[in-house]
């Protein structure tokens, strides 16, 4: 009997705030999503610094594959001298980059200023969690 699973676009949102680029993930990410969501991410961390924000708030699932797409998005946005930031409030996803030893790895931040027109990339640093 064959699997029915519906699977709904991994990214709902992508606007530009400042200089940062903010992509708001949705869903499950796991080995089925996350090829076409590593293309997208590569694509935003192509050009030299790029300043990517991925909103996962929404994410109600991640795997290792999902790991592995936000450990490739951080290496290829460093290698061009830029950043990623991470916006999650899952205590969830946190166990699992502690469990996983990738807490140090990533900029974690709780939220993102909820009014995108007057945010500035300034205020995310004073949401950032330690």
């Amino acid at each position: 009997m064959a699997d029915n699973h519906t699977r709904s676009t991994q990214y709902r949102a992508q606007r530009v705030i400042g200089a940062a680029t903010v992509v708001t993930l949705q869903g499950e990410i796991d080995i089925l999503t996350a090829p076409p969501l590593t293309a997208r991410l590569d694509a935003l961390t192509a050009a030299p610094r790029p300043d990517l924000v991925l909103d996962l708030r929404p994410v109600s699932f991640i795997d290792c594959a999902g790991l592995g797409m936000l450990c490739r998005a951080h290496n290829r946005a460093q290698a061009r001298h830029g950043r990623l930031r991470l916006v999650t409030d899952s205590t969830l996803f946190l166990r699992i980059l502690r469990c996983t030893d990738l807490t140090g790895v990533f900029d974690i931040h709780p939220r993102w200023p909820e009014d995108a027109a007057d945010a500035s990339v300034a205020d995310l640093a004073s949401a950032s969690v330690g």
